[in-house]
Parts: structure tokens; sequence; C-alpha cells
């Protein structure tokens, strides 16, 4: 089977934000919660620089559901609710699941909430409704940079794919969905050392971003 994950690389993310529009829109996600949160990190001083701008560093960091190997969230699930999928998605089954919260209390990024209306937690499911019938999650799909690509992590990071840029050769505007590029071929170069992960906290984070040097990655 599949072990699916999204890596973002940051030096291409804008903040634009429709990452986190886009997952709300499609998942029907209510007002004031959120499914992706885009944070801002810095402005902080480049060291050695003046302090001032332009010695300055900043990025914009996606942060959602990390689809851990080993998820906290599982382990103190009562019910079961919380579960891995055989394409190592972590997923969330609305009928056994109670509102007691012990997932969103265990979860070590804060991405998990309850739905008030339905007295079931949330969180993002990596579009599995999309990537079951081979698309790409909408968030991927509509990212503005073309900075998120999504992929099997058992064929490696490298052939992990986002969606051809409508100026691409070869690529129709309303094919740009199914034109897909692959990260190595499309991105800036980077190095394995340029790869980062949110803190592990034993959970083992699977989702992963790109961040050249030049930066300095701060959890």
């Amino acid at each position: 089977m599949a072990n699916y994950a999204i890596i973002t690389d940051l030096n291409r993310c804008t903040g634009c934000l429709a990452c986190t529009v886009a997952c709300k829109a499609i998942n029907g996600v209510d007002v004031g919660n959120f499914w992706i949160k885009t944070l801002r990190i810095g402005p902080h001083p480049i060291e050695g620089g003046s302090g001032d701008f332009p010695d300055v560093e900043m990025y914009f960091l996606p942060v959602q559901c990390q689809h851990c190997a080993n998820p906290e969230c599982v382990r103190v699930c009562p019910t079961g609710a919380s579960h891995i999928r055989e394409d190592g998605t972590v997923q969330i089954d609305k009928s056994k699941c109670i509102g007691c919260r012990f997932c969103a209390l265990a979860c070590p990024y804060g991405v998990r909430y309850l739905n008030e209306e339905e007295r079931v937690v949330e969180k993002c499911t990596m579009c599995e409704q999309r990537i079951s019938q081979g698309e790409l999650p909408q968030c991927v799909a509509q990212c503005g940079a073309r900075a998120r690509f999504f992929g099997d992590l058992d064929k490696g990071v490298d052939n992990f794919e986002g969606p051809a840029h409508p100026d691409s050769p070869g690529c129709q505007y309303d094919e740009m969905t199914k034109t897909r590029v692959k990260l190595k071929d499309y991105v800036e170069a980077y190095k394995e050392s340029d790869i980062h992960h949110l803190k592990d906290a034993g959970n083992k984070p699977k989702l992963m971003y790109l961040l050249r040097e030049g930066r300095k990655w701060r959890e």
C-alpha cells in the first residue's frame, strides 16, 4: 500500500492562504475553524546582520495534521475512531467518535478541534475522498505558488507531484489539475538537509517542509 504525505517548499510559499481557503471550501469547515493554518515565522534578524531590513528573514509555514507514523491521537482514542488508514493517513471515523477530545489534547500540533454541531472531532484528512480516486489533495491542487507537492513516501520525495503551471508547455488551463510535475524537476535544487519536519514528540510526523540554506528553520 501507499504511504502518503505532503511536502511544502517554503522558499516558494507566499503566504497567500490559498491552501487554507481551498481546504475550508471543499471540506465545509465551519467559520472560526481551520484544517490548515498558515503561520508567519519572523521576521527575525539574520545572524551577523545589522538587525534591520534587509538583514532579516521570514517565511510562511502551513500547519495541519502531520499524519504521523506513530500518532499519539490514535493511541489515546478510547473508541478506535482515530486510526491509520492503509494508505498511511490518519483518519477519524465519525460514527465511532464520542467527542471526548482526548485526541485533540494529545496532538502536539493543536490541529484537531470539536465540531460543535456534529459533536465529533475533525482535522485534515489529506482529502481522502480525492486521493482515493487518484486526485491531488485540494490544498496541493490550488496552491498558486506551486509550493505544495503530494506523493508516496515509499517512492521517494523526489517523485512527489504537483499540478503543472497553466503556462507550462503542453498544459491547457482546463487540464491543469491533470497535468503534473515532479518535485525534483520543478523546484530549485535541494539537499536532504533542506528537508525539515515539525518537532517530533515521539509521534514521527510525516509531512515535510523544504527550506534551503540561507534561512534558519525555526520550529
